[in-house]
């Protein structure tokens, strides 16, 4: 079968997967996004009130048209009643969110599953319902055209990174699977396909950074903008996911957290990798100093992005856009 009629019949299949969730591009052409990462949220301890007083803050400064929280969201007991407490933030000013899990957020008294369920049904949520047997989805956000159509645009991929490996012996951190790049191709295929054959300007999200991250500091040629205050932790196996953004040539963001002494953004064949910023409380480590956010704002129909970090107390950081202008 040639690649035309595996896409026919994946959009036969699937013709509706990536029309919901959905956000729109605004009239000047930008969509604005804040990611929080690693709130390690403490139900019921005052430490915990720092990742929401920040968040607060942010979100009234920056306006943002989406909110994704990149894993880690609850660090104890209690997370059905932390949940609510922890995006409060976020649904009192009526804004789409999302989020995918990290690595500690399966470790107490909720379930993947149930955790999922919980926020998926929450105001401003756009995470899609959850199949049945599928722990934690992957999904997908189309970013629509400004011009008020259907046409899609861009895309958001959101995936889950899994926690310790599930293979003994090689290393502490799991991988993404060939299923989940399989599930990337598929959606990415179908969108270039919808889009006239061009593939269109995507981001990815996810909890632990992939292996190019850790390829990419060690490059002298790089740019680096940020702090790299710990190692990097990254998948302990790469199975091939940064091979496949490069063959389908839409990914040219990769965005994560795990690292929660890392905040820089660097760049690996011609592809941004960037952490956000710790956003939490003192409830675990961080040598950061402040808490905050990663702001990313995408311009229509371009890879193209400008990010920044906003600090709690209002300092904004680290400004720079992707592709960086020659020097």
């Amino acid at each position: 079968m040639n690649l035309a009629a595996v896409l026919s019949v994946l959009l036969a299949v699937c013709g509706d997967a990536f029309a919901q969730p959905s956000l729109r591009f605004n009239n000047d052409g930008t969509l604005k996004i804040v990611q929080f990462t690693d709130t390690h949220y403490k139900y019921g301890k005052k430490a915990s009130h720092a990742a929401t007083e920040m968040m607060d803050e942010v979100l009234e400064a920056e306006n943002p048209d989406f909110v994704i929280i990149t894993g880690d969201l609850v660090y104890s007991k209690g997370v059905r009643e932390a949940l609510p407490e922890l995006v409060e933030p976020i649904v009192r000013r009526g804004l789409p969110w999302a989020m995918v899990f990290g690595n500690h957020d399966e470790q107490f008294d909720m379930t993947l599953p149930e955790m999922y369920d919980a926020m998926q049904v929450m105001a401003g949520c756009i995470m899609p319902p959850r199949p049945e047997g599928v722990d934690s989805p992957d999904y997908s956000v189309s970013l629509l055209g400004s011009d008020g159509s259907d046409r899609v645009v861009g895309a958001l991929y959101c995936l889950d990174s899994h926690s310790g490996a599930r293979v003994p012996g090689i290393g502490k951190y799991a991988w993404l699977t060939y299923d989940q790049i399989g599930w990337y191709r598929g959606e990415s295929m179908m969108r270039t396909q919808a889009a006239g054959g061009k593939p269109v300007p995507s981001l990815m999200f996810m909890h632990i950074p992939l292996q190019e991250f850790s390829a990419a500091h060690g490059d002298p040629k790089n740019f680096l903008l940020g702090t790299k205050g710990e190692n990097i932790c990254h998948q302990a196996a790469n199975s091939g996911m940064f091979a496949s953004i490069k063959e389908m040539g839409d990914v040219f963001g990769v965005f994560c957290g795990h690292d929660h002494d890392n905040d820089f953004v660097t760049q690996y064949a011609g592809v941004m990798l960037g952490y956000g910023r710790y956003s939490g409380g003192k409830t675990v480590y961080n040598h950061l100093g402040k808490n905050g956010a990663r702001v990313i704002v995408l311009h229509e129909g371009e890879p193209r992005l400008d990010t920044w970090v906003r600090l709690r107390g209002g300092d904004v950081i680290n400004t720079t856009a992707f592709p960086r202008a020659a020097k």
